[in-house]
């Protein structure tokens, strides 16, 4: 889908893309990392119009903010749009949170974890994008967070909430799993988040800022996993599947800026009839990483993120 087309059908959380066979070679899983743990400086800086410096990117949206992460151990404001700091619905940017959250057992990412039909259900009731998992196949953590990150599957983000919550059932599970992504957000400042679902799917209370989430980006960044994962443009692999047979699936990514921007690393993108298209975006040129968001902007997201990058990265 170009920058400026409007997909056939918009889903509430992203565009689906994925394909599904039961043909084909296998290809290995890899995840090398991109960046070191490191804790946040939450040291104030001067923004650009407080230096005197030229105000802002030309862009159409206002909640949109930039940071520059220097070598990951610290941050720096470098723009803030008009409502960088309003807390607004951020559709499937959601799911940074959902992979911070299941990154903080990565002892668990080899864990076999079985789809059911529960979450294709679901992903059908509510409209959702979807990484077309099949009822049956068994995936690790580690795949369902590509399945989840890639083409933003919800259904892969329930199977991981489902797993990696806690109680009797489905329900319960992923209330609990959602109450660590409050407390995480917490737990990292993010004051102006809160989160009621592990996909963006909107029940009334799951939004964000701008800047709260480059700093998620930034801290989701950090993990080595995490980077590897949202750097691929397209990614197969394969599962057993409910027959016995062996499922290859093909996911590809709808953050067109990895392919249209020069260092271009990722993070994640999102869409709905409330959040409009929305994108947490980042990019190292010059040993330099800049992490920026847009949310609540048209087609042009895409558009709007890069003269950002440009901006930030003359500055």
């Amino acid at each position: 889908m170009g920058a400026h087309a409007r997909p056939n059908r918009f889903h509430r959380t992203g565009v689906r893309i994925a394909s599904v066979a039961l043909v084909g070679a296998a290809l290995p899983i890899g995840a090398a990392g991109l960046a070191q743990a490191a804790a946040l400086d939450s040291t104030p800086h001067a923004t650009a119009t407080e230096t005197g410096e030229e105000a802002a990117p030309a862009i159409k949206a206002d909640h949109a903010f930039l940071l520059d992460a220097r070598d990951g151990s610290q941050e720096r404001e470098l723009w803030a749009g008009a409502k960088a700091d309003e807390s607004v619905p951020i559709a499937s940017t959601t799911k940074i949170m959902t992979a911070v959250v299941v990154l903080k057992h990565p002892e668990w990412l080899e864990r076999q974890i079985t789809v059911k039909q529960e979450y294709r259900d679901y992903v059908q009731k509510v409209g959702a994008s979807t990484a077309d998992l099949q009822t049956g196949d068994t995936l690790t953590a580690r795949q369902l967070l590509h399945a989840m990150l890639i083409p933003s599957g919800a259904d892969a983000a329930r199977a991981l909430a489902d797993h990696f919550g806690n109680g009797d059932t489905e329900e319960a599970r992923i209330s609990d799993f959602i109450a660590q992504m409050n407390a995480e957000a917490q737990q990292l400042g993010l004051s102006g988040t809160h989160f009621d679902s592990v996909d963006g799917i909107n029940d009334g209370n799951n939004h964000s800022t701008a800047r709260d989430l480059a700093k998620l980006g930034q801290r989701a960044m950090l993990q080595p996993v995490f980077a590897e994962v949202v750097k691929n443009t397209q990614y197969k692999t394969e599962a057993p599947a409910a027959n016995g047979r062996t499922r290859y699936y093909t996911w590809n990514n709808t953050n067109e800026l990895l392919s249209t921007y020069d260092g271009a690393l990722g993070v994640k993108t999102g869409s709905g009839p409330e959040d409009g298209y929305c994108v947490v975006f980042a990019a190292e040129r010059d040993n330099r990483t800049l992490i920026g968001v847009i949310l609540g902007d048209d087609t042009g997201r895409f558009d709007d993120a890069t003269k950002v990058l440009d901006w930030g990265f003359a500055h």
